[in-house]
């Protein structure tokens, strides 16, 4: 193994959910009792034998013991204690490591509480705007304890992060009823979801009478067993749109399974967990894992030639890469990332020590919003996060077409990217001297970053005492004190 791993807190939890002591644990994997404590204590690293032990004798997958959640947690403790709530207390980055590994719920819980903190700070501010804008004072109806409490889909897209996007039974389903309908590529892909839905479940697929900008993207009628498409849907999208509809009626106890186990906290979380499953079994079926991970590799990775010989769409492409995290079947540890124009993350994922932040939008230097303003090309950037990881950065714009004279054409930008060691991989590195290369100095956002001197900085650091001359001024209107 390339580094130590100590992960007594999984190995307790994996001995404890079997019900065993110590005693039974460790005889069960031929060890001696006091080696299984200094395990579990962090006082001894887990080795590649035990954790082949442990995979053997259980049937369990070793990959859970890796370092990368623990990693995402530190990210996660180091953002929050940027908060300026925490001024004056500077735990190290051991510390930070210390807390993970020896109490990672604990960890969890405090990230959970610091994120109910950060909510109920933004909702007291946009209560304060509307008093302003309207002259007069808020009516005080409190809201439900859900939307008082909880973020349904953070809660969701955490869940996501810490399981690396990977769902494997509902991977490997999708990949095999895929292979059933022989639908890899095929482009007449909607018309066999469609008669598959009809043989095996009775349900008759529609399309709306006309391009109606009201129109849902799919309605299903229970009662009538008809599944009405949108007209305005590519074929792409229509595609996914039955894949997911076919989850329902196909992996419906697979996803209840997954959602029970995902513990969340509130039937409304649990209901976007449900949907986001349905979408992700819908992604598998449409590009299963071997067969796409090898045709990603053959094509080394070019997006738009991924994109024209499945049938997918572009966003399609960019986030089934990042999925491709099946244990002992990884393909390249790729981030990926839709925006607005407003830059709100609307989706975003990382399978590499890339961090985005959990609050706020993303860094003004990233090519990601250039996308805009060339949106048939796809950008190429060598950045560099404050950590010294550099990334091979990718950037498209995608659009949603106006329907009728007068809509707004909907615009995105996507991002996906990896590690520069990754990058031979990467068509989209050919004839970049990685070592020459002009390197963007980028940050998660703004208000945690420690490029003090950015001349693209638009908030001050959280955790920085702003510093103001009258006599002085540089393109950034303030100084922090270092």
């Amino acid at each position: 193994m390339s580094k130590k791993v100590f992960a007594g807190h999984a190995v307790r939890h994996v001995r404890e959910r079997l019900g065993l002591t110590q005693m039974d644990f460790a005889r069960r994997l031929a060890l001696s009792p006091s080696y299984i404590n200094q395990i579990e204590s962090n006082q001894r690293p887990v080795t590649a034998a035990v954790l082949l032990a442990i995979s053997r004798v259980f049937d369990l997958d070793i990959t859970r013991f890796g370092a990368d959640d623990l990693d995402r947690i530190v990210a996660d403790l180091r953002e929050a204690l940027a908060d300026p709530v925490f001024r004056g207390i500077e735990p190290s980055l051991q510390d930070l490591k210390n807390a993970t590994t020896h109490a990672p719920a604990f960890a969890h819980a405090f990230l959970r509480l610091h994120g109910a903190l950060r909510r109920l700070e933004e909702r007291r501010a946009a209560q304060d705007d509307a008093v302003v804008s309207v002259a007069r004072e808020v009516d005080g109806a409190a809201p439900p304890d859900e939307a008082r409490n909880l973020a349904p889909y953070e809660e969701v897209r955490d869940h996501f992060h810490y399981i690396d996007n990977y769902v494997d039974g509902l991977d490997r389903a999708g990949e095999e009823r895929n292979a059933a309908l022989d639908l890899f590529g095929r482009d007449d892909a909607v018309a066999v979801l469609v008669e598959h839905l009809r043989q095996s479940h009775a349900i008759a697929v529609e399309m709306t009478a006309s391009a109606q900008l009201d129109a849902p993207l799919l309605a299903y009628d229970r009662h009538r067993r008809v599944a009405t498409l949108a007209r305005t849907l590519d074929p792409a999208s229509r595609a996914f749109r039955l894949a997911a509809l076919l989850a329902r009626f196909e992996q419906s106890e697979l996803i209840d399974h997954h959602v029970l186990e995902a513990g969340l906290r509130s039937t409304t979380a649990r209901e976007v967990c449900r949907l986001s499953l349905q979408n992700y079994y819908a992604g598998a079926l449409l590009l299963p894992y071997r067969r796409f991970a090898r045709l990603a590799r053959e094509t080394r990775h070019d997006l738009d030639r991924l994109a024209a010989m499945t049938g997918a769409s572009l966003e399609q492409v960019c986030h089934r890469l990042s999925t491709l995290q099946r244990p002992g079947e990884k393909g390249v540890p790729f981030y990926f990332l839709k925006v607005d124009r407003a830059g709100n993350v609307i989706k975003r994922h990382s399978a590499t020590r890339f961090q985005f932040a959990r609050y706020g939008g993303a860094c003004p230097v990233w090519n990601v919003h250039e996308a805009f303003e060339q949106p048939a090309r796809t950008l190429v950037q060598l950045g560099e996060m404050p950590d010294g990881a550099r990334y091979l950065c990718l950037a498209r714009g995608t659009s949603k077409p106006a329907l009728r004279h007068g809509a707004r054409e909907r615009r995105f930008a996507l991002g996906i990217g990896c590690e520069i060691s990754y990058a031979g991989e990467l068509v989209h590195a050919d004839g970049l001297d990685l070592k020459a290369a002009a390197v963007a100095p980028l940050g998660v956002n703004c208000r945690i970053c420690p490029r003090t001197a950015c001349p693209e900085r638009a908030f001050p650091p959280l955790d920085r005492e702003i510093l103001l001359d009258p006599d002085r001024r540089d393109v950034v209107p303030f100084a922090v004190r270092e």
